[in-house]
């Protein structure tokens, strides 16, 4: 690896206008497929509910079908909302995906409901009490995870999750707060910052993260991320039309309404009040989206200022044709085709 960043994609798996949310998990395989033809290092699919603007609503089962029609980038979750769920099952679950793709499992945890609280209750009733029991229900899905016992004395000690095997999903701790940060640093693994969640940078985070990481087995070192939307374009006027369609449902968002995301036309003719303009300025000073060169050097700088090597790109784009060709757009700026390739013939030279 050179010098330069490490780049991988968030999907999300959208919902647009026009046409279905089945349509967007089928866009979402797709995409995938490309991602990797272009040399992107890893590509997770996010989760959430009851929302008519994303469609990611099963990680595990995504990961599953984009791990079998792929045979070289990481795939995994950013992430797995692990309070709505059993850490056994959660272990079970991406211990299968290791065996259907030994040494390509990323497993993405999160606190987040990802939905309402409504919904939180109706997929886990006792949702809020497993939030504030985060911590040990890591510490027992790592322990499930690696095929090791629990800790003296608990009551699921002699469980095993199987399909046992000789390589282990990487597991991140995902979050856009300080607490995934501490978690992260406390069990020594690798953590990432959702930039394009949260209004704080990632930096003090990051910070945290680093200062109080507890080297591990596995990472003796900190291993930090961030994720941020970016949209790349070939000129200036088109990515920025191409943005109009973010920044309608940043808008839509911040007022609550999560719906389908508008076509730039649509967006266009949306009936913008003037504080609607002024808090579309404000969305737009804070948006990453241009010609290759103008996003590749805002992801340096930020990922600078951050202390990381990688970055997860996120790219929503109501046509799929744009947001693959923003995804080849900033692979070429980064050279990763050549990586690719150089990786590609070591791999052949040792056996791989």
């Amino acid at each position: 690896m050179t010098g330069d960043l490490l780049l991988s994609v968030l999907d999300q798996s959208t919902v647009v206008t026009g046409r279905t949310p089945a349509s967007s998990i089928r866009e979402s395989i797709a995409l995938a497929q490309h991602a990797e033809r272009l040399g992107y290092h890893r590509y997770w699919v996010a989760e959430h509910h009851n929302s008519d603007s994303i469609a990611g609503s099963a990680p595990e089962i995504l990961i599953s079908a984009i791990a079998a029609t792929t045979s070289r980038i990481r795939v995994g979750s950013a992430g797995v909302m692990l309070p709505h769920y059993s850490a056994l099952k959660v272990a079970e679950q991406f211990r299968v995906l290791e065996a259907i793709a030994p040494g390509r499992i990323d497993l993405g945890l999160g606190r987040a409901p990802g939905s309402d609280g409504r919904t939180a209750y109706a997929l886990n009733p006792d949702a809020a009490n497993a939030a504030d029991h985060f911590p040990p229900a890591v510490r027992d899905l790592l322990a499930w995870l690696e095929g090791e016992k629990l800790v003296e004395g608990h009551p699921f000690r002699d469980i095993v999750a199987q399909p046992q095997g000789p390589t282990v999903p990487e597991t991140w701790i995902l979050g856009s707060s300080d607490f995934g940060a501490q978690v992260a640093a406390h069990f020594g693994l690798p953590h990432c910052f959702a930039q394009f969640i949260s209004e704080r940078g990632a930096e003090g985070a990051l910070k945290l993260y680093r200062d109080n990481f507890r080297p591990s087995a596995r990472h003796p070192e900190p291993v930090g991320a961030i994720c941020v939307w970016a949209l790349a374009a070939e000129t200036e006027a088109e990515a920025r039309r191409l943005f109009s369609s973010r920044a309608l449902a940043r808008l839509n968002r911040d007022r609550g309404v999560f719906s389908a995301l508008a076509s730039p036309d649509e967006a266009a003719a949306f009936p913008y009040s003037d504080d609607d303009r002024a808090r579309l300025e404000r969305i737009e000073t804070r948006a990453i989206f241009g010609t290759p060169d103008v996003v590749a050097d805002r992801l340096r700088r930020l990922a600078a200022s951050c202390g990381v090597r990688e970055v997860a790109v996120l790219s929503t784009a109501h046509d799929p044709v744009a947001r693959r060709h923003s995804y080849a757009l900033l692979a070429q700026e980064f050279e990763m085709a050549t990586l690719l390739k150089d990786q590609m013939e070591y791999d052949a030279v040792v056996g791989l």
